[in-house]
């Protein structure tokens, strides 16, 4: 067991995992459904993109999987302790795994809308937001698999990165459909592409801090830096803004 030492019931063990072979799994599915979102997007690979639509019922079927294995633990073996921590972390983790493969499913989604169109030029900085994004799922997903604190608490800083490059993004977008009416079709998908890009890195941050917890047992307290200023540019002033929850 890489948290508790193994218990007297051989059953409980195999049981703990189980679940953490599930989540194994399904953090797999995920980090191979972002990198074909990625291709599909910079190679405009339609057929890829719909592949990546419907294998998102097999990280939704993962995640029922840890729901029912989490409960029967709570409810047969009474984990305290360590263990509690690492079912209930199960549990949050395969959360937002799910909310990741959502995003990329949606990703792929507009990427067969945007296949209709002429590719425009920002696509190539989204495509560079979304490698940096997927480098720090896996980061964090390691991290969460190997139960590595220190790994999980410096993915968790780079969601500083991650928000600087969608802002910069969001802002050339903007411009180059100032710039070309024509493409405001095209820009606006990109945009809610590059929402669900940045979201897909709050999710994994969430995994990193939920990691750092069930390693030591301390929480990370410290609000994470947030400078994305792009729900609000034009519109309300970032000291207006109200905080952003996480």
């Amino acid at each position: 067991m890489p948290i508790s030492d193994q218990h007297t019931v051989r059953a409980y063990d195999e049981e703990l995992g189980k679940l953490a072979d599930t989540l194994a799994r399904m953090s797999g599915l995920a980090e191979s459904q972002l990198a074909n979102a990625i291709q599909a997007l910079s190679e405009r690979d339609s057929e890829l993109a719909a592949k990546v639509m419907n294998d998102d019922a097999l990280v939704d079927e993962c995640e029922n999987m840890i729901n029912e294995q989490s409960i029967r633990l709570l409810a047969l073996r009474s984990p305290v302790a360590d263990d509690l921590r690492l079912v209930i972390a199960a549990l949050k983790a395969a959360g937002d795994i799910e909310r990741i493969a959502d995003h990329t499913a949606n990703t792929a989604k507009r990427t067969l809308v945007l296949n209709q169109s002429p590719p425009i030029a920002p696509t190539r900085s989204l495509v560079r937001l979304a490698r940096v994004v997927q480098g720090l799922l896996q980061e964090t997903l390691d991290a969460y698999l190997n139960r590595d604190a220190e790994h999980a608490l410096a993915a968790r800083n780079r969601d500083q990165e991650v928000d600087d490059l969608y802002s910069s993004l969001f802002r050339e977008i903007l411009t180059y459909m100032m710039e070309d009416p024509r493409t405001i079709t095209a820009g606006s998908h990109l945009m809610f592409i590059a929402k669900n890009i940045e979201r897909i890195g709050d999710h994994a941050t969430n995994i990193a801090e939920m990691t750092y917890y069930l390693v030591t047992g301390r929480a990370l307290d410290r609000q994470r830096p947030k400078r994305d200023t792009s729900s609000y540019e034009g519109a309300v002033a970032p000291e207006q803004a109200p905080p952003e929850s996480l």
